[in-house]
Parts: C-alpha cells; structure tokens; sequence
C-alpha cells in the first residue's frame, strides 16, 4: 500500500496523529531510520508535514518528515548538562503571545522573548492583552501600547465580556497558528470563547504566587471552524533562546534596525562600544530603555524572563 501525506496535528511521546490529504485521521508511530536521522532535534511535532504507512490494523507509520518551512523553538535542557532544541510548532503562519492584563500581571521581558523568536523565525506576531476586565483601560494601554508603537498588532481581549473576541477569532483563521504564553493567562479560555467545541481544560491562578496552573499537557492543532488551525501550548514561564546567533539578536528588535547601520564599528555588540548608534537612540529616547534592558540580558545569556 502507498504512502499517503498528511499533516501531524498531535504527539506525545513517539505517537502522532496524523490528519491525511484523504481526509481521515491515522494514528502513527514513526520509522525508526528517522529517529537515527533526525537525533539533533524533535523527531516530528505538531504541523509537520509527513508520508505516513497506512498498516493492516488501521493505524500508521511515518515514513518521512517533510523540511520545516518555519519552527517556533525554545531551549531545553538535554542530557549530562547539554542543551537541546525543543520545537513546539512547525510550519506556523503566526504567533498570538497572549498575556494577561492581571491574574498573573504581565511581564514585559517574557512578551519581547516571545517577540524575538517570532522575528528570528520571520513569523508574524500578535499580541493578545487578555483580561482586559480586570484594569483600567489606560493600564492595559501603558503596558501593551509601546508595542504597538513599534508597529506589532495588539488586541485587547476579555473572554468574560466578549472584548476582542472577533478580532482575535479573525486573526487565527488562516493556516497554522501558534496562542502561546505564560499559565494562566487565559490561553485556553480565550480560545473555547471563539470555538466553543474545543471544550480546554482551563484552570485558575495560584492567589499567593499570581502564577497560572498547567492546563494543557499536550501540544495539539484543533481545526477551526472559520478555517485554519490554531495550536494551544503548554504555558511558558521561561523561553530559552534557542541559537539565535548574538550577532542577529538585535535585528530580531525591530525598532532598532533603523540604528545598526550607524554604529562606528561593524562589529559592535551595542553595550560599551564608542560611538553606538543604537545606544545613542536609547539615551535621546527614540529606542525604550526596557527594551534595550531585553536585548543586553538576552545577549548576556538569560534564560528567563
């Protein structure tokens, strides 16, 4: 029997489900000549691309795995002190960071790490300042407002009162999308809100640490009924860069583009150099010194937010 192509819509462990051209869905182990290949990284995850076995009992066998189009990745501990990359989602069309405007107060340096792999990884981004109920209007805007004057979309969402809900529906309803951020954000309520038959597991937020509680175990992509795929992730309290090279990380801030090609020395690293062109942006305020505190803690090796 030929193989047939299809699109890996869940893993766990090294078994994959796998939604054929056909039409159906197949559960699949995958060949072990692909796991001596692909040693270095995931062996397949949700949105690859795969040929998959159909086998006499029904279920399947992978047989290739497509070459990624795009990865959305974080740096994971590996074995005897090593590091190795953790591919959550392949082959993405956008990324929705979503973070609460309070019920766990948001943190700005997690939001630009987020932002920094989506730039590497030349995936566009949406912000989602989710809870918007629980502050005033011009709490939220002071937080999530500098972001959207570096040019990125930001919507301001509430799944209690409805808030933002069509517009964040319509953002995800093309190809694969990424909603991802810290616990407790809201992540998985945001998303039964805009397509009740997902039916998320959603949890509440700790009172005494104001951090959220793992709902989803599971990476997976849910079809949506406006199109597309979106994929809820396991919430983020810290997102490792993953070999984003140091001498690319500052053109992974989009604000600060316009200042590189200024500096006196070709190989500045924008933190005590003479003559920085960027740093000179930062002190007359045209870049904001939070972000340029992101960028010189990233480059320094900080694995947290």
């Amino acid at each position: 029997m030929s193989a047939v192509a299809g699109l890996v819509v869940r893993a766990r462990s090294s078994f994959y489900t796998v939604e054929t051209d056909d039409g159906d869905r197949v559960e699949a182990g995958i060949r072990g000549r692909i796991k001596k290949e692909r040693q270095a990284s995931d062996l397949a995850v949700i949105g690859d691309r795969v040929s998959v076995q159909r086998l006499d009992d029904g279920t399947g066998i992978i047989e290739s795995v497509e070459p990624r189009r795009t990865r959305f990745s974080r740096r994971q501990p590996g074995p005897r002190g090593s590091w190795r990359e953790d591919v959550m989602v392949a082959n993405a069309d956008l990324v929705a960071v979503v973070l609460a405007c309070d019920r766990p107060p948001p943190n700005p340096r997690l939001i630009d790490r987020f932002l920094v792999v989506a730039e590497y990884e030349e995936l566009p981004a949406l912000i989602v300042a989710n809870k918007v109920d629980l502050v005033p209007a011009e709490r939220a805007r002071s937080v999530f407002g500098p972001y959207e004057a570096i040019g990125y979309e930001v919507v301001y969402a509430s799944a209690r009162d409805g808030t933002g809900l069509e517009a964040f529906a319509d953002r995800l309803s093309a190809g694969i999308s990424i909603v991802t951020g810290p616990s407790g954000v809201g992540k998985s309520t945001l998303l039964n809100a805009i397509e009740p038959g997902l039916r998320l597991d959603t949890g509440e937020v700790s009172e005494t640490l104001h951090k959220g509680r793992h709902t989803t175990t599971n990476a997976e992509l849910h079809p949506l009924s406006g199109g597309g795929y979106v994929a809820d992730t396991p919430g983020i309290r810290e997102l490792g860069l993953w070999e984003i090279p140091s001498t690319e990380l500052a053109g992974c801030f989009p604000e600060f583009r316009d200042h590189l090609s200024g500096c006196a020395f070709n190989d500045c690293t924008h933190t005590h150099e003479p003559r920085c062109a960027l740093r000179a942006a930062v002190q007359a305020g045209t870049v904001s010194e939070a972000r340029y505190d992101s960028y010189r803690r990233m480059l320094a090796g900080e694995q947290s937010g």
